[in-house]
C-alpha cells in the first residue's frame, strides 16, 4: 500500500565487528525505506545479522558506514520503544508502573501517566491486574505488559525483536491478535523480527527476506491480505498459502546456505 511518506530510510548501511578471530561483516549495503504507519517485518536464517539491525535503528548499536534517518514528528516523543523476546518488566513494579515507567522518564505528571497506562492495561486485558507484581503473571501475560508500555510511551516508531518467541503456541496467536489490534488503532511505525513466516503474514504490510550472512536486503514482499484480520481466518485462504510458499522458497536458500557453511566447518 501507499504511504504519504517514509517513516524509516536506510541507505547502504553496513557493519563490520572487530574480533579475535579478525573483522567479520554482519550487515552489507541495506538500502530500504519504510512508510509511516507501516507494519514492516525482517524474516531471515539465523545470524544474519536481524538483531544487529533492529539494534542500530534503536541507536544501540551503530552503523559502520551508510546512514539511517527517521522522521519525527514531534519533539516531545521518544523516537523509539523497543520489546525484546526476553521479559523485561521490572519485577517490583506494579503492572500500572511498569506500563507507565517510559512516561514516567518523560516527565509526565502522575495522574496523566496512570490515566494513559490504564488505557493501554484495558487494551491488553489486564485492568484486573494493575496492581499485581509481575511474579503473580503468566509468561504470556508479562509480555503483554511489555508491549502496552511500548505503546505507552507513544515512540516515533516501535522496534520488536521476536517478542512472542519464547511463548507457548496458544499465547503467541492471543498476543499477535491483541498487538493487531493495537496497531490498528495506533497505526504505529513497526520493525518487527520474527524467525516464523506464519507470524510475519498475519501482522505486517510488508516482510523483507535477509540474506545468509552477511546479512543484507535479498527481497521485499507486499502482504496483500485485508486489514483488519483475524489471524485464524487468513490462515484458511488461498492468497495466505500463495505469500507463504514465495517467502519460503527464497527464505529456502538462505537457510540451505547457512547449513553448508555449517558443515564445511567442520
Amino acid at each position: 500500500m501507499p504511504y504519504a511518506s517514509d517513516s524509516i530510510v536506510l541507505h547502504q548501511i553496513g557493519k563490520t565487528f572487530t574480533t579475535s578471530r579478525g573483522h567479520i561483516t554482519a550487515l552489507h549495503n541495506i538500502d530500504l525505506s519504510i512508510g509511516d504507519g507501516e507494519f514492516f517485518s525482517i524474516v531471515g536464517p539465523s545470524g544474519c545479522g536481524k538483531t544487529t539491525l533492529l539494534r542500530i535503528l534503536a541507536g544501540l548499536d551503530t552503523a559502520s558506514t551508510g546512514t539511517v534517518d527517521i522522521k519525527i514528528n514531534s519533539g516531545d516523543r521518544p523516537v523509539n520503544s523497543m520489546v525484546f523476546q526476553e521479559q523485561s518488566v521490572f519485577p517490583w513494579m506494579m503492572v500500572i508502573d511498569n506500563v507507565a515507567y517510559g512516561l514516567k522518564l518523560r516527565g509526565i505528571a502522575k495522574k496523566e501517566r496512570y490515566e494513559i497506562a490504564e488505557k493501554y492495561i484495558r487494551m491488553i486485558g489486564l485492568s484486573k491486574f494493575a496492581k499485581a507484581y509481575p511474579h503473580q503473571l503468566s509468561g504470556g501475560m508479562k509480555q503483554r505488559v511489555s508491549v502496552a508500555r511500548a505503546f505507552a510511551n507513544d515512540p516515533e516508531i516501535l522496534l520488536m525483536d521476536e517478542p512472542f518467541g519464547a511463548l507457548d503456541e496458544q499465547n503467541r496467536i492471543i498476543l499477535q491478535q491483541e498487538l493487531l489490534r493495537i496497531w490498528e488503532l495506533s497505526k504505529k511505525t513497526t520493525v518487527f523480527i520474527t524467525h516464523s513466516i506464519d507470524e510475519a503474514l498475519c501482522l505486517s504490510d510488508r516482510i523483507m527476506i535477509m540474506t545468509a550472512h552477511p546479512g543484507t536486503l535479498k527481497s521485499i514482499v507486499n502482504v496483500d491480505l485485508p486489514r483488519p484480520r483475524d489471524i485464524a481466518a487468513i490462515r484458511t485462504t488461498m492468497r495466505y498459502n500463495e505469500l507463504f510458499q514465495i517467502i519460503w522458497l527464497t527464505l529456502r536458500e538462505e537457510v540451505l546456505k547457512v547449513k553448508q557453511l555449517e558443515l564445511d566447518a567442520y
